[in-house]
């Protein structure tokens, strides 16, 4: 299981300490950090009742009494999700170890752990450096190549930058180092000869100017006495290299060059410091890397290697000056999430020679990252070429849905017996590898894909009986990590790779079930608010990049979707305050130009229910249902807020749109017999809708519900949903009791389907469900993703509604979970485990043979501090028994409801084990 805690102990234990949802962070700039801690009992009921934190300075010249800085005292209080830091104002570059206490419910003190955290630069005016670069009207740069790779579109892209600067300790070594970097661009930090952390792509791509992150590194144990070098490799990335789709102007968005920024602190044992800054005293020239383009690809040339520039002792006569670029650092703020990184390496499959003489290599997984490759006995100056695909066609590359990104590396051999080739500024979308150039055989094992993504933590598991239902699960996982680069974008291969804002919030639900993406997604929510324009409309991507209108139903409605959800499922109630005034602005705007509350106006470019088949849902219908919900999120998130009068007023608004939409769109009853209940349009995706988001008068919910399974069962019981409707289909059946037609779309394998794609070797999910198919093969490369998230938002109900783990809908960070197997389709057994900001959280259920009828089992966890309602689906109530006895009404169990086919237990923190006559199918 992702997120390994500690060994059982008989009573509470701590475990998952974080600040600001991370761990250890280095290099904050929050003010008032929040401390979170989860915990783990072996003994049923288990809870903390109270709660102590300490925060102490890190000085080895300090007493115990000297380092305390904080301590809060024994505080009541059953649970540790993101307490706020209410201590002295904390210094800058500092570092300060926090210790939690917590006492369970016999009054005993329970355990106890530490952690810390290390401010940053809090004051903008502490930064004494400055932007540096290429000064491109002086410096004597070598030609880029001018080969066959290089088409016109790559020709404009500039040799990466070798900066560098040395600097001699003067006999006084540090106790402690810091540098504070980062780079309009995307830049590797290096420091005597070696590389200075693992951040891939940093600082990665945020709306730049309103905000660069800053990272921190300790760099104490890297340095040397007497000289020292500090260096950095800077390339485009999305500041200055291709991004987007729209050719005319996809490069250079922001800026014309890369440029870095660099603060090394040295503080002595004696408390002095001392700062080394970037300025015009640093040298620059371009090396081995003629150009790095995240969509084009990278070229190196090792014939100019720099060999030694980032040591001691090398001589940079013959370097450039650096040019001072800019003086502005108001625009820097600490990294406030986890980098990307490198998290895996896939081993090739195969390795098949091709009649043209190049090889191709089957990684045997659509990821994302790139290749190393070692190359063995290469004459100086041979080229090898290494081009990345999702997919075959007739054995070759089907390079064509890659559009204009060439997602091509270019190695030209130095000549040395033994070479390593691994691109360090670009990232491509593959599973499948051409290799040219290549000298002698191609060996599997010289050929290593590096699995490149943000480095959001693994915290959710599903499993089951169906192999199929467990493969979805994997693509949707693989889908998920291969498009978290930085931001949530929408595909890794082709010329898009955005953040579209509707593809993110109907997966949001399935990216929190898999992996801790709270730090992640709270960072880009800021993005989000940064590109919303003057009129209160967000955009359609974010950050905002080529498409300069508003944003379309349920793509801008992500800007409120997004911050609830986060406040839901993490407790984040910082990430709401920030996007509030955000969330009611866009609610103002579509209610300011739509003052009849059916949305037909200001809708962007209208996508409708993107890439839906054999339908078409009416925007108007889809559209007015997103008015609705969104203005129902912000009366909530008012009422959290205590915005009182906004609760009020958006509640009202609420209701009106959902009277409007009933008028509008709902036949009530005054059409032909058997209407009733119908959706305009009549698609499955407007029935959808219509419940999900209730918006359908409660004596009419049965007859909507009729005409929408009618309609898939017309279809051979086949979906017609696209990106909006595909997250509601399962979850919405389930909870009107056709459970049955949910299991029968999941294991569905014939087009358009989930398993379909399965059928024929997909790893990931596709874009759309024609994607290719036995009938047409591949769809128009205009559009045609192997690699998108949005079709796997079905992966929050695999957990939710298949294994049964979710939250009562009236509260936040798990304290109130959910518990509802959900026996069905062709499974025998299916469970789950998910990290919630309480603890692990469990639930599975397993069909065994009985003596009479099957016997139901049922396990589950309630971490310390939540309670669970579980719903135990069975033939007969009376059945139900716990562990080997009877069902107690105590121990943690009280019977809450018995029905014909459910009996409804309420219990506390613990993990129990049920046995009941299994339900009829």
């Amino acid at each position: 299981m992702p997120n390994a805690q500690p060994a059982p102990q008989d009573g509470l234990t701590l475990y998952g300490l974080t600040c600001e949802m991370l761990e250890t962070p280095l290099g904050l700039d929050a003010p008032s950090p929040r401390l979170s801690w989860k915990l783990r009992s072996s003994r049923r009921g288990d809870s903390q009742t109270s709660y102590r934190l300490t925060a102490a300075l890190h000085h080895r010249d300090l007493d115990d009494a000297q380092r305390l800085i904080w301590d809060t005292g024994r505080r009541e209080s059953a649970d540790g999700v993101l307490v706020p830091y209410d201590g002295p104002p904390l210094r800058s570059s500092t570092r300060y170890h926090w210790r939690v206490e917590v006492w369970d419910a016999e009054e005993a003190a329970a355990d106890s752990a530490e952690s810390w955290f290390e401010t940053g630069l809090l004051h903008r005016d502490e930064w004494r450096a400055v932007w540096i670069g290429r000064d491109t009207e002086t410096a004597a740069v070598m030609d880029p190549p001018g080969d066959e790779d290089r088409t016109d579109r790559t020709r404009h892209l500039s040799p990466c930058s070798h900066l560098r600067r040395s600097f001699d300790l003067g006999g006084r070594r540090p106790v402690r180092a810091r540098v504070y970097a980062t780079a309009r661009g995307v830049y590797e930090l290096r420091l005597n000869g070696r590389r200075v952390g693992d951040a891939e792509l940093a600082p990665g791509w945020t709306e730049y100017h309103r905000r660069v992150p800053y990272q921190a590194y300790d760099v104490s144990e890297l340095l040397e006495e007497g000289e020292n070098v500090v260096g950095i490799v800077l390339a485009d990335g999305w500041w200055s290299g291709f991004v987007g789709f729209d050719s005319r102007h996809q490069a250079r968005h922001y800026g014309g060059a890369p440029q870095a920024i660099v603060q090394i602190l040295l503080d002595h044992a004696d408390g002095s410091r001392r700062w080394i800054a970037s300025d015009e005293s640093w040298r620059e020239r371009a090396g081995a890397i003629k150009y790095a383009d995240l969509l084009m690809g990278e070229y190196v040339d090792a014939r100019d290697d720099l060999p030694g520039w980032d040591r001691p002792g090398y001589d940079d006569t013959g370097w450039n000056k650096a040019a001072v670029l800019d003086r502005d650092t108001g625009v820097l703020e600490a990294a406030a999430d986890r980098p990307v990184r490198v998290t895996q390496e896939l081993a090739a499959r195969s390795v098949t020679r091709r009649p043209e003489g190049h090889s191709v290599v089957d990684l045997g997984q659509n990821m994302v990252g790139r290749v190393r490759l070692t190359i063995r006995g290469a004459e100086r100056g041979r080229r090898i070429r290494l081009r990345h695909a999702e997919m075959l066609s007739d054995g070759e590359l089907y390079l064509a849905n890659l559009r204009t990104a060439e997602a091509t590396d270019v190695h030209i051999a130095s000549g040395d017996p033994v070479e390593v080739f691994e691109p360090r500024f670009t990232f491509h979308g593959f599973r499948y590898v051409e290799v040219s150039g290549y000298p002698g055989d191609l060996r599997s094992e010289d050929v290593v894909g590096r699995v490149l993504h943000s480095d959001t933590p693994l915290t959710g598991r599903f499993e089951c009986s169906d192999e199929t239902a467990n493969r979805l699960h994997t693509n949707i996982l693989w889908g998920q990590r291969g498009n978290f680069v930085s931001i949530p974008t929408d595909c890794p291969q082709r010329d898009e790779r955005l953040g579209w804002l509707a593809d993110a919030q109907v997966f949001l639900p399935t990216a929190c079930r898999n992996a801790d993406v709270a730090a992640f997604f709270a960072r880009w929510m800021r993005d989000v608010v940064d590109g919303q324009d003057a009129d209160g409309a967000f955009p359609d991507v974010a950050p905002r990049l080529c498409i300069e209108r508003e944003g379309a139903p349920a793509w801008g409605d992500g800007g409120v979707i997004i911050p609830w959800h986060l406040y839901r499922t993490y407790g984040d109630r910082r990430v709401l305050e920030r996007s509030y005034a955000a969330m009611t602005a866009w609610v103002d705007h579509v209610h300011r130009h739509n003052p009849d509350l059916v949305w037909r106006h200001r809708v962007g470019n209208h996508y409708g229910d993107w890439l839906q088949v054999d339908a078409e849902t009416p925007r108007e219908v889809l559209a007015t249902a997103y008015f609705a919900r969104s203005a129902r999120i912000v009366a909530q998130a008012a009422q959290v807020l205590g915005e009182d009068a906004d609760a009020k007023r958006y509640g009202a608004l609420h209701e009106a749109v959902r009277d409007a939409f009933v008028d509008g769109f709902v036949d009530t009853g005054s059409g032909r017999p058997g209407d009733e209940g119908r959706i305009a349009g009549g698609t499955q995706t407007g029935y959808l809708l219509a419940l999900a988001f209730e918006l359908v008068p409660e004596h009419l919910v049965p007859a909507a519900v009729g005409h929408l399974t009618a309609d898939i069962e017309a279809r051979g019981r086949h979906l017609t949903t696209g990106f909006v409707g595909v997250a509601l289909l399962c979850p919405v059946l389930a909870a009107h009791g056709r459970a049955d037609l949910a299991y029968a779309l999941l294991h569905q394998d014939t087009y358009p389907s989930w398993a379909y794609s399965i059928r024929h070797g997909a790893t990931t999910i596709w874009e759309r469900w024609d994607g290719w198919t036995e009938e047409h093969g591949f769809q128009s490369p205009a559009m045609n993703s192997f690699n998108h998230y949005s079709l796997g938002s079905v992966g929050d109900w695999l957990y939710g509604g298949v294994a049964g783990i979710d939250q009562h809908p009236d509260s936040v960070a798990y304290r109130h979970l959910r518990l509802r197997p959900n026996v069905g389709g062709r499974l025998t057994w299916a469970r789950a485990r998910q990290e919630t900001p309480l603890g692990t959280a469990a639930c599975g259920w397993s069909l065994h043979p009985g003596s009479g009828p099957q016997e139901l089992r049922v396990e589950v966890t309630v971490p310390p501090g939540a309670r669970a309602t579980l719903h135990i689906p069975t033939a007969d109530p009376r059945s139900v028994r716990e562990g080997r006895g009877e069902l107690p009404e105590s121990g943690g169990i009280d019977i809450v409801d018995s029905l014909p086919e459910e009996l409804v237990v309420r219990l506390g923190s613990g993990t129990y084990h049920f046995s009941a006559a299994a339900p009829r199918r």
